[in-house]
């Protein structure tokens, strides 16, 4: 997975990137045909061009991401993720150590619609999440039909609703959680992080591990500290368990971090969906 998001999105030096250094970390977003595999039926989404739209209403690439194909002619089609951000400090897009984003997820190879949803960015431990909330619009649109005109009004429909996700950094920091509250909170994200499609899991990793902090910031008790914190430890990896295996020897396992694009995206997802249940249970009702 090539990435540079994490250099240029920080807060203090945010820079767009420029078109020379996408295409040298996720040439596929310049594809403006189909991969040779796909059928007449196929309708290419040239991602450069939606990316270029945007750019002009002000939001600009700060991150890219390709994926792996073991089919070296589908490197320059094969699935990509962009993440954008207004660089203009929009007071509407940004509130305390969260800025909203724009992703799109895109492939011309059939890997991937084309997918926009809203995004949110935290300084405080540079991780990214996907917010996917009853207030927001997330546009999936598949390489059929009139794809050109689905993709630019949805674009523009997500973009208008994205800034609501910034409720949740307020609203969750005033939701206490007890310790009780946070073990149901970090099982239901264990089993999204390391379940299988039954709910079951195998890993030595336990659910208490998913609470550890990993800065002074983060020991707070309130639902968005949480969430922050187990989405940390369930996406960056990182986690040890010891055991001993059948013969008795002792072990040991590390969690690995999460770097697939649509793994990623389903994961954060899933814990941002857990949260707005858990915001929920303590009386807090998404806007209709």
């Amino acid at each position: 997975m090539n990435s540079v998001y994490a250099s240029t999105a920080r807060f203090d030096s945010a820079r767009a990137l420029s078109e020379d250094e996408m295409r040298r970390s996720a040439p596929s977003i310049f594809a403006v045909s189909a991969h040779e595999s796909r059928s007449e039926r196929f309708q290419p989404i040239p991602t450069i061009e939606v990316l270029r739209a945007l750019t002009d209403e002000g939001f600009m690439p700060v991150g890219v991401k390709q994926g792996r194909t073991r089919d070296a002619s589908k490197k320059d089609f094969t699935k990509h993720l962009i993440r954008l951000r207004r660089l203009d400090h929009d007071a509407k897009f940004c509130v305390g150590d969260t800025v909203c984003e724009i992703l799109l997820k895109n492939a011309n190879d059939g890997t991937s619609a084309f997918d926009i949803m809203a995004g949110l960015f935290r300084i405080r431990c540079l991780n990214s999440l996907v917010a996917q909330t009853s207030t927001l619009e997330s546009v999936k649109v598949r390489h059929s039909g009139d794809v050109r005109h689905k993709v630019i009004d949805g674009t523009f429909r997500v973009l208008k609703e994205a800034e609501m996700a910034l409720a949740a950094p307020a609203d969750w920091s005033g939701l206490i959680l007890d310790r009780d509250e946070k073990q149901v909170f970090a099982e239901a994200a264990h089993i999204a992080r390391f379940g299988d499609s039954e709910g079951e899991t195998t890993t030595h990793i336990q659910p208490s591990q998913l609470l550890n902090t990993r800065r002074t910031g983060d020991r707070e008790n309130d639902l968005w500290t949480t969430f922050n914190v187990v989405q940390e430890n369930a996406i960056r990896g990182g986690l040890e368990a010891r055991f001993r295996d059948e013969h008795g020897r002792l072990r040991r396992s590390t969690s690995r971090a999460v770097k697939g694009i649509d793994q990623d995206v389903k994961l954060n997802k899933a814990l941002w969906t857990l949260s707005e249940k858990m915001a929920e249970l303590k009386g807090l009702r998404a806007a209709a």
